[in-house]
């Protein structure tokens, strides 16, 4: 497979490349329906129960997001691109962006679901990821304003499975999350743990 706009993608001249699962791509296309963002290193059971569990609670398709930037790691080498957009070839589609904080997500996607775990949810609601508290209320307001929504599923984490009614939501912004119930999805298992 080859991404002949990559580095458009990074330099910002494109916002978006949508892979089909027959490989085809579009620019700044992406599908209707809910987004589960993921780094997908690797893509498991878990990402696709997910997908499946919030297009059923939804009523809408799912399709994932691979952000070829990370908020904690920096960029994805093309190579490391393709390998991880491989997995998806007839499975899913897969958009990439260069936006790894969902307030940027949501000038790509306005009016969108977005898929989470518990995991990126805490991420999400932690201030040093955008300078502070009140640039964290911003980033809130701002998916607010696009009409963003957040679909949380729970996790285990240090025994103990977690889920949004375990997270620390400012309360004039308790509106824009709700949970994916435990009976429709749960998954334990970890990309960490099957890279070993």
């Amino acid at each position: 497979m080859d991404i002949p706009r990559f580095t458009d993608l990074l330099e910002g001249r494109v916002g978006t490349i949508t892979i089909s699962p027959n490989g085809t791509q579009q620019i700044d296309a992406p599908p209707a329906g809910a987004i589960l963002s993921g780094a997908f290193n690797p893509l498991h059971a878990g990402h696709l129960g997910m997908a499946a569990a919030a297009a059923t609670f939804c009523g809408t398709p799912v399709t994932f997001d691979l952000a070829v930037r990370n908020a904690d790691k920096g960029s994805l080498a093309a190579a490391e691109v393709v390998r991880r957009a491989a997995q998806f070839t007839g499975k899913a589609p897969l958009v990439l962006s260069a936006a790894p904080l969902f307030a940027q997500k949501a000038i790509l996607y306005p009016g969108r679901i977005f898929v989470i775990g518990y995991d990126t949810a805490v991420r999400l609601l932690d201030p040093r990821y955008y300078g502070g508290e009140s640039a964290l209320r911003a980033a809130l307001d701002h998916l607010r304003a696009a009409n963003c929504r957040f679909l949380v599923a729970g996790r285990l984490t240090c025994g103990r499975f977690q889920t949004l009614a375990d997270l620390t939501i400012p309360a004039d912004y308790a509106d824009i999350a709700e949970p994916i119930p435990e009976y429709l999805f749960r998954a334990d298992i970890s990309s960490t743990e099957l890279r070993g």
